[in-house]
């Protein structure tokens, strides 16, 4: 019995030993090889779909509405017939003024031969200079009402031309205020129709004043800065465009100043008083280093990423970071291009920690995974072997 002890002793307590010593098992991670590429600096705002040209159509004379030309939705050119009122008074009142036009014009040529004849006699002596100097005064009455009725033409034409309304731009017809057979007056509130310009159109927004130093350089040099205009989940990218212009004060209100976009909208995307989101791309960061914003760390070494050494362990490098897009992050120093930094898995990583590879951002998403298995599969074979011969000593012991 005591030789059993002994031997059991010896042997039965070393497999509880190694199981308690056992180091802790590598963390999985996913890497992502450090890149060079070009970086964007975009500014992201708010705005607010705005028609460059917005017209009421109304008329300029009174009278019956006899043809509507325009279906509604139309898109039109400008010049194009809307609609007719009723053209007859004008006609006459056009034929009217004429008729007075030609009686003056006579009036004026019997004073004009009058006027001729009291000169003769005037420089004979035959006539007294009153008279002709009344006659003088007589032609030149006669000239002044016939330039007025001129004038009274060329308004009657006028308003014989209003009878037909055009279209004074290039857009899209709205629904239709009026119908025909209506009696419409220059005094009408609501007017025929609304036409709005579609193609092109405009964004309105708004950025920090921040900003407008920057903005106002890159278009004094000649720069063209690109404009995007997604959906309001920022997510689907509608139309692009070119920032047109900003304002000319600051809102003292909100700090912050107005900005013009245009954009082709040939495809109809935008319109009016639609609610958008613009990125303005501002300038670009031409072959840099840059990473992904996952594996970017914050804490007491600042801000750090978890570099992947050769013997699959990991060290902490205190990285400056540059302007962000999106997702990609440029670094400015404490990384180069090949390096491999975690970027999923370094919740619980410290400083010199066993990894193992998951795949690699970018990868075969099955290969790291496969492997990872294998390797765990293999220690749980491992576990039960242990497990198993610490159960079976103290038997053999207990038999001895």
């Amino acid at each position: 019995m005591v030789a059993g002890v002994v031997w059991w002793t010896r042997h039965g307590a070393a497999p509880q030993q190694g199981g308690g010593g056992r180091a802790a098992a590598p963390m999985s991670i996913v890497p992502e090889t450090v890149s060079k590429g070009d970086i964007g600096i975009n500014l992201n705002a708010l705005g607010t779909v705005t028609s460059l040209a917005t017209v009421t159509i109304r008329t300029q004379i009174s009278g019956y509405l006899i043809r509507v030309v325009f279906k509604e939705g139309d898109e039109v050119k400008k010049g194009d017939l809307l609609a007719e009122i009723d053209s007859r008074p004008y006609e006459a009142a056009l034929a009217q003024q004429r008729g007075q036009l030609a009686r003056d014009e006579a009036l004026l040529k019997g004073a004009q031969v009058d006027l001729a004849r009291y000169q003769g006699l005037a420089a004979q002596n035959a006539v007294p200079h009153q008279t002709l100097d009344t006659q003088i005064a007589l032609v030149s009455q006669d000239q002044g009402t016939v330039e007025a009725d001129r004038a009274m033409v060329k308004a009657a034409e006028v308003n014989l031309n209003y009878t037909r309304i055009l279209s004074p731009l290039d857009g899209r017809v709205g629904l239709r205020l009026v119908d025909q057979g209506n009696y419409v007056t220059p005094g009408d509130a609501n007017g025929l129709v609304v036409i709005t310009q579609i193609k092109p159109i405009s964004v309105l927004f708004t950025v920090p004043e921040d900003n407008l130093q920057a903005i106002s350089k890159r278009l004094q040099a000649g720069a063209v800065l690109p404009a995007t205009a997604f959906d309001r989940s920022g997510i689907s990218k509608i139309a692009d465009g070119t920032l047109q212009t900003f304002d000319s004060q600051i809102d003292p209100t909100t700090g912050t100043i107005k900005l013009r976009a245009t954009f082709p909208n040939d495809t109809e995307a935008l319109f009016p008083n639609q609610f958008v989101n613009i990125r303005l791309l501002l300038d670009t960061h031409k072959d840099v280093t840059t990473m992904s914003t996952a594996g970017i760390q914050r804490g007491t070494p600042g801000t750090f990423v978890y570099l992947v050494n050769a013997d699959n362990t990991v060290s902490v490098r205190p990285v400056k970071l540059g302007v962000t897009d999106g997702d990609r992050v440029e670094v400015l120093s404490g990384l180069a291009p090949g390096d491999r930094v975690v970027i999923d898995g370094a919740d619980k990583l410290r400083d010199g920690a066993k990894i193992n590879l998951r795949a690699e951002a970018g990868a075969s998403p099955g290969t790291g995974a496969t492997k990872a298995a294998g390797q765990n599969n293999g220690q749980e074979k491992q576990d039960k072997a242990g497990g198993g011969g610490k159960k079976r000593r103290p038997d053999d012991g207990s038999k001895q």
